[in-house]
């Protein structure tokens, strides 16, 4: 399976979807124009990823500062995703935010409270 990357934008996030060492990263803003056009392609490869190329372990590291609520709703798909596979797959979640930052301290509060089935840590940087 090849991995993926998506340059990030003004608007959108630096994606790395990489295969070959289980390690899936979103760093940056989000707020795209189309959303879930944009973020398509990345559920299309996670849900492939972990039907046929899962490592032992995946690696999943959020680092996003802002997102606006289209991006929100396509969060929850997304962890809704990670749910549905966390029984057969060991996952490593990370929802990284800056200290000074606590909207995204928030945001990472209220992704582990809406999914108990998920180990999300909340690292400070």
């Amino acid at each position: 399976m090849d991995s993926l990357t998506f340059e990030e934008t003004k608007y959108t996030p630096r994606i790395l979807l990489d295969a070959e060492n289980g390690i899936i990263e979103m760093v940056g803003k989000s707020y795209p124009e189309n959303t879930f056009e944009f973020y398509q392609p990345v559920i299309d490869w996670m849900k492939e990823y972990f039907e046929t190329s899962a490592k032992e372990i995946t690696k999943i590291n959020i680092e996003i500062i802002y997102f606006n609520s289209s991006s929100s709703k396509l969060f929850f798909d997304f962890f809704d995703l990670l749910e549905d596979v966390h029984e057969d797959h060991k996952l490593e979640i990370n929802w990284i935010y800056d200290e000074e930052n606590e909207s995204a301290e928030e945001a990472g509060e209220d992704f582990i409270e809406d999914f108990e089935n998920l180990k999300i840590n909340l690292v400070s940087k």
